[in-house]
């Protein structure tokens, strides 16, 4: 496979069955890549445990094929980038993810929801932008070490940097950029993977 092939991917969340915008979705990115000689990706996003019901990926599937819409790669298909289940990919998320804050682009966030949504609070209040306050961004190593060994939960957040812009080109849109200033340190990885 040409790096230049175009690879799209349909990656429903099995929380329910297959929605008339999930088809759509799905039926744009099957002819685009029909159209270019690309590969279609169905990739099953069934991480959200709590919400999780058990025959909706089959129901997806089974919708899928109904519209005929075969997959190249994923679930039944295979392919070389698997595995096409999220939940069987959370080794290789926290081995990267733990390479990233080795590397001192990402670090280990240990706000708990209740310090998250007060801060949300306050935000809102003070009709200030949301997003996270980068309150753990800097941590000292051995506080981190600490709350790891004592077991608190945490996320892994990408480590934006504070200032600057990033470009990049879209097929559809062109140029965008993106000011560092107005960007969340996003998470990565959440504590239950």
């Amino acid at each position: 496979m040409s790096k230049d092939t175009v690879r799209v991917r349909f990656a429903p969340s099995p929380t329910g069955y297959l929605h008339i915008g999930g088809a759509r979705t799905a039926l744009y990115d099957w002819l685009l890549a029909k159209k270019t000689g690309g590969r279609f990706i169905l990739r099953i996003e069934d991480t959200d445990r709590n919400r999780f019901v058990p025959d909706a990926v089959q129901d997806i599937k089974d919708s899928l094929t109904w519209m005929g819409l075969t997959w190249d790669e994923g679930p039944d298909a295979g392919g070389e980038y698997g595995p096409y289940y999220q939940s069987e990919r959370l080794a290789l998320y926290q081995k990267y993810a733990e390479e990233l804050v080795k590397a001192g682009k990402a670090y280990y966030c240990f706000c708990t929801s209740e310090r998250l949504e007060e801060m949300r609070k306050k935000q809102e209040e003070a009709s200030a932008p949301s997003g996270y306050d980068r309150h753990c961004r800097d941590l000292p190593a051995d506080l981190i070490q600490k709350n790891r060994v004592a077991g608190l939960k945490y996320v892994i957040r990408f480590k934006v940097p504070r200032t600057g812009k990033t470009k990049v080109y879209d097929e559809l849109r062109g140029e965008m950029v993106f000011d560092h200033e107005t960007l969340d340190d996003f998470v990565i990885l959440k504590s239950d993977g």
